[in-house]
């Protein structure tokens, strides 16, 4: 069985540690991560593979109580097992650069969605306080024409400097 297992709390030493702790205790292998600094909170996002018969919600109090003092909104669900399919196509990086408003992540995020272009990494970040980054690493659909999603995206994110070129093998 798989479970999602989820935390975010205030930035501090030991978080990572004392909740891969607490899975192997339950016999957890983390097979997907991620983990990140988000405007001083540390977001942790796992995919965990444990036995058929793990509780979640056992696991889930095991890492409130090794984490209790940190102060972490913690969550575990189980999964279901994802097909590979929605990855399956030509990956792409695009790169976003302009004066930070409201809406850039929407309006880009909408543009790929009408071509069914799966988003499979997003991060942002705010420089000086003005100047909005925001890189995504996308899967483009068989068939589909990298040059019009590129003017879809610039038609949606007016404003904004864009970068919008094939993945190389070798950043994979």
């Amino acid at each position: 069985m798989q479970l999602a297992v989820s935390a975010v709390g205030l930035d501090r030493p030991g978080i990572v540690a004392a909740i891969s702790r607490v899975l192997l205790e339950h016999d957890g292998n983390i097979e997907d991560s991620r983990m990140a600094l988000l405007g001083g909170h540390f977001a942790v996002m796992l995919i965990v593979e444990v036995p058929d018969d793990t509780d979640p919600v056992a696991v889930e109090e095991s890492v409130l109580s090794a984490t209790a003092g940190m102060d972490l909104v913690v969550t575990v669900r189980p999964v279901a097992h994802a097909a590979s399919d929605h990855l399956e196509g030509t990956p792409y990086v695009l790169t976003v650069y302009g004066a930070d408003r409201p809406g850039i992540v929407a309006d880009v995020t909408g543009a790929l969605a009408r071509w069914d272009v799966n988003v499979t990494d997003l991060a942002t970040h705010v420089l000086e306080g003005k100047i909005y980054v925001m890189i995504i690493e996308v899967s483009l659909p068989a068939g589909t024409v990298p040059g019009k999603v590129e003017r879809a995206l610039r038609d949606a994110a007016s404003g904004v400097d864009l970068s919008f070129h094939p993945v190389e093998a070798e950043t994979l």
